[in-house]
């Protein structure tokens, strides 16, 4: 049978291989994840996503979703899907289980997620904003609010959102204007507006528990005056009953390019001026909360696209070895048609999206990785290490995954002719889902911007180097490994290249030119991406160079061989350009910052 939405070899070799995850069932926490466990979640995810999930994603794409009088109507096929994924307790995959969660390592749910959201994002979407929430309550919240709200939410009883984005505001939210009124009772009232709100309303569940930026009244003005209020959609008693409507209403769902399946609302807070919500956290700390929700979410966006490149990828495969078209190009003249895999053109790009696929579920299965790591430790300087690792990696894994993955797709479509233009394919509908991946949680621009910004720098540019030694490691143990050597050497010029890079647009930023310096961001996060995937494919080559010198079972042959190819393919490809943008990074042009408005064009 045909692998779809992802490569079950290779969800198991970045487990088992690369990372060799059962290891952390030597530790208490997950000591009930042994292989035979991971591998039977992941069987079962797997079998969620294939037979109930991807069957789903053409139909609730065109039924798409339905907004009447405050009310929005999701595809109906969601509500079985929603059931059996509440039933599998798979929202809160990594939580603890006196909440509803499952415990698990993130590693293992990021697996997970893999074939859900190569499944079915859009869906996805219903779930992801729910558990980012509940994590909220779970890391800010009284023992009450963890008490009233937690376990409903984790168990998918209650949904979630994040009502953050303002019509004026946008990316600025510290221009909010949301504010919040303290009452007698120590509830605040709330009025406000919020716009591209995930899943804001839907009729999956019967209560939305919603995290607001809001200011209270009198507070300081930027992100600094901030706070977070949890603010459900019909209000929950001290028992835990559910009450009144609490003012909280959709006026109107976006008719989008892409992830029909899912709503993305506006939202009217206390209209009528009977919206109050709790003070979830510390006055004024707002954004600090925020971002656990946002860093968790980006992660998740990342996955998103990636699970859509993946899927992609999968299907221009399997196509490319039916589609028959066209005569080997030196076959003679008069000769029958070939699978279009067998023409140069094809095999280019199917490396190219074999190559990136891995490369990215690498990555982020690492980042799950790390994170682990943070919690099997009781060395708090390995933990500041590990996290230093996760903070840097967050932004490549959002928008540099995202970046390419939508090339993924779009190359995904070229591979399928003019059929992937047509909907008669799943190819066109992953393109366009994919999109949104390089514009939610913080567009890609501002991911580049935190990458250079803030984490270049972050803790004295511990973290940056800390990764860049990890990568190190790889290049030292692939140097010992004559096959690999020259793929080694050209990884080791790239990080003496990237240091340099990162020096030279640290010291114009040292220099006080700021614009200069962030006009160059989103180049430099490309070239950091570009090394780190290629750092990851070397690892996978280092593994697959080792295991074929045991002699593998006949069936792994391939798959090593292959690991090899896409390492010397990408670092042969992709290295040499990436090498070329730092030189014209460090050239540090300013035209788009010298040209006037006027030169753009007339008006």
């Amino acid at each position: 049978m045909a692998q779809v939405v992802a490569d079950r070899r290779d969800v198991d070799f970045v487990l088992h291989e690369q990372l060799n995850v059962e290891q952390l069932s030597q530790f208490e926490r997950f000591e009930e994840f042994n292989k035979k466990t991971i591998d039977m979640v992941v069987s079962e995810a797997r079998n969620l996503a294939i037979k109930e999930l991807l069957p789903y994603l053409k139909e609730a794409d065109e039924e798409g979703c339905t907004f009447d009088n405050g009310k929005v109507t999701v595809p109906k096929v969601f509500h079985r899907a929603y059931k059996l994924f509440c039933e599998g307790e798979w929202i809160a995959m990594c939580d603890d289980p006196k909440w509803g969660g499952q415990g698990m390592p993130a590693t293992v749910a990021l697996a997970a997620n893999n074939f859900f959201n190569g499944a079915n994002y859009p869906f996805m979407l219903h779930n992801i904003l729910s558990h980012g929430a509940g994590k909220l309550v779970e890391s800010f919240g009284t023992d009450k609010q963890k008490q009233l709200f937690l376990e409903k939410m984790y168990t998918g009883v209650w949904g979630g959102s994040m009502l953050l984005t303002e019509p004026e505001a946008g990316s600025d939210v510290g221009a909010l204007t949301t504010k919040a009124v303290p009452n007698e009772d120590g509830t605040y009232s709330i009025t406000g507006n919020k716009i591209f709100i995930s899943s804001g309303e839907n009729d999956l569940v019967e209560n939305i528990i919603h995290p607001v930026l809001a200011r209270i009244e009198g507070a300081p003005a930027g992100t600094a005056g901030i706070s977070l209020f949890l603010v459900p959609k019909f209000w929950v008693h001290e028992d835990g009953s559910q009450g009144e409507f609490n003012d909280v209403i959709c006026t109107g769902i976006e008719e989008k390019m892409g992830i029909h399946g899912s709503p993305t609302c506006s939202m009217a807070l206390g209209g009528k001026g009977q919206c109050k919500g709790t003070l979830l956290g510390q006055a004024n700390k707002g954004m600090r909360a925020m971002f656990v929700m946002m860093n968790e979410a980006r992660l998740h966006v990342g996955m998103q696209g990636f699970a859509c490149a993946s899927a992609s990828y999968l299907n221009a495969l399997n196509y490319s070895r039916e589609r028959v078209q066209g005569a080997a190009l030196t076959a003679p003249k008069g000769s029958p048609g070939v699978p279009i895999i067998q023409h140069p053109d094809i095999r280019r790009i199917l490396l190219t999206m074999k190559s990136n696929s891995e490369g990215m579920r690498s990555l982020l299965y690492y980042v799950g990785f790390m994170e682990d790591m943070i919690h099997i430790s009781d060395n708090e300087t390995d933990k500041q290490r590990y996290q230093g690792i996760i903070d840097v990696l967050i932004p490549v894994a959002k928008g540099y995954i995202t970046d390419r993955a939508f090339e993924m797709c779009s190359w995904g479509v070229q591979v399928f002719g003019g059929y992937g233009f047509t909907k008669e394919y799943p190819q066109e509908q992953l393109l366009r889902d994919c999109k949104i991946t390089q514009i939610y949680e913080g567009t890609n621009g501002i991911q580049a911007m935190d990458l250079l910004g803030r984490k270049l720098g972050l803790n004295k540019g511990r973290a940056f180097t800390d990764l860049l030694a990890e990568v190190q490691k790889t290049i030292d143990t692939a140097k010992e490994i004559e096959t690999l050597t020259p793929l080694a050497d050209m990884m080791d010029a790239t990080v003496v290249k990237l240091m340099e890079t990162a020096k030279a647009i640290g010291t114009v930023m040292g220099a006080k030119k700021i614009d200069a310096a962030f006009v160059q961001a989103h180049p430099f996060l490309d070239v950091t991406g570009d090394t780190l995937m290629a750092w990851m494919l070397l690892w996978r080559a280092t593994i697959a160079a080792q295991k074929l010198v045991d002699k593998p079972k006949k069936k792994d042959i391939s798959f090593y061989e292959g690991q090899l190819k896409s390492a010397q393919f990408f670092i042969h490809s992709v290295l040499p350009v990436a090498r070329g943008k730092m030189e014209v990074i460090m050239a540090g042009d300013t035209a788009a910052l010298d040209i006037s408005e006027e030169s753009f064009g007339s008006k």
